[in-house]
């Protein structure tokens, strides 16, 4: 009798193994922050959940609504954009679910960078001389307006008051020693590559704007109503999230979590040098997952000011956090792991 109930669970157990994961195609933008999602992938943490992600590189958040609306992509993960505010004032079905990453004081995600020639030429002395300057953010009114609204209130300048580009960072690294723009705004770890290249951090944007919400995992409708498989997803992501989070002290790679982590980001994003990954302190991401609806509101607030949004929306209605609800259910509240 036990020698046939063990061949039954047997079979039961190889045909559930059999099944196919289901493909899961994830926008990233090949940033620092998408390490959650590289953590997840590389310890089979989709797997474990029956998803096989596939990830699909943007140079900005902004550009990945549309094909998100249109079903050829199932995730976003990038910055809290006035794009999709204004995909979901035309009705288009499309939530931000959890956090990616955000700024807490000591832990900067993107640098205010220039050129080194325009400080050692006087053009630059103090935050009020970057007037009339050409700087580069990553897309029209991604989470970099909110960065560059804050900086020019700081700068006592308005809207406007700089040459606002667009560009993806590792095309900024580019710009700036060639001369092609005066200031960026990139992302780690591009932002350190450019430093590397002869550009000079001014101010990070945990002082510019602390505790801003810069960008989230978005889901598009047609993903969403796969409810399942979107909690799974999301459980998976959170648990990628925590080791990340276990693997960071003082903002900065420590200890054995430190260099497994350390060696999925050197796998996984553009820069392939682990030293790169170790000399930059890392933006935070919450590790139960959880968005800054204030900080959100900020933006929304900036977006309408300077005339990026079209439509009546609001946050509530772009904020979901039922699927991380669900996923922490079973996750329990974050724990930290003994250093």
């Amino acid at each position: 009798m036990l020698a046939r109930l063990f061949a039954i669970f047997t079979m039961l157990w190889g045909a559930a193994a059999a099944q196919p994961l289901a493909k899961v195609k994830v926008a990233v933008t090949n940033s620092a922050t998408d390490v959650g999602f590289f953590i997840a992938h590389k310890k089979g943490y989709y797997a474990r959940e029956g998803i096989d992600a596939e990830f699909v590189v943007f140079d900005s958040a902004a550009r990945m609504i549309a094909p998100l609306a249109s079903g050829e992509l199932d995730v976003g993960a990038g910055g809290i954009s006035a794009g999709l505010y204004n995909a979901v004032a035309r009705g288009i079905d499309i939530r931000m679910v959890a956090d990616k990453n955000s700024t807490p004081p000591g832990r900067a995600s993107t640098k205010l960078l220039i050129r080194k020639e325009l400080i050692d030429s006087g053009r630059y002395r103090t935050l009020p001389d970057i007037k009339g300057m050409k700087l580069a953010n990553s897309a029209p009114g991604g989470s970099g307006t909110g960065t560059l609204k804050k900086l020019l209130d700081r700068a006592g300048l308005r809207w406007g008051d700089v040459d606002e580009v667009f560009m993806s960072f590792s095309q900024q690294v580019i710009a700036l020693r060639n001369g092609a723009i005066d200031l960026a705004l990139p992302a780690e770890p591009q932002a350190t590559d450019a430093i590397r290249n002869g550009a000079v951090r001014l101010l990070g944007d945990d002082e510019i704007y602390p505790n801003h919400a810069i960008s989230a995992v978005i889901f598009p409708g047609h993903f969403a109503a796969k409810r399942d498989l979107a909690t799974r997803f999301i459980k998976a992501y959170v648990r990628g999230v925590r080791d990340f989070n276990d693997a960071i002290e003082n903002g900065v790679f420590a200890g054995p979590r430190g260099d497994e982590v350390v060696a999925i980001l050197t796998e996984y994003s553009l820069i392939k040098d682990a030293a790169v990954h170790r000399s930059f302190v890392q933006s935070a991401i919450h590790p139960d997952g959880r968005l800054n609806p204030a900080s959100m509101k900020m933006d929304f607030d900036i977006f309408r000011e300077v005339g990026l949004l079209q439509g009546e929306t609001s946050v509530e209605k772009a904020l979901d956090h039922s699927f991380l609800d669900e996923a922490l259910k079973e996750l329990g509240p974050y724990s930290p792991a003994p250093k």
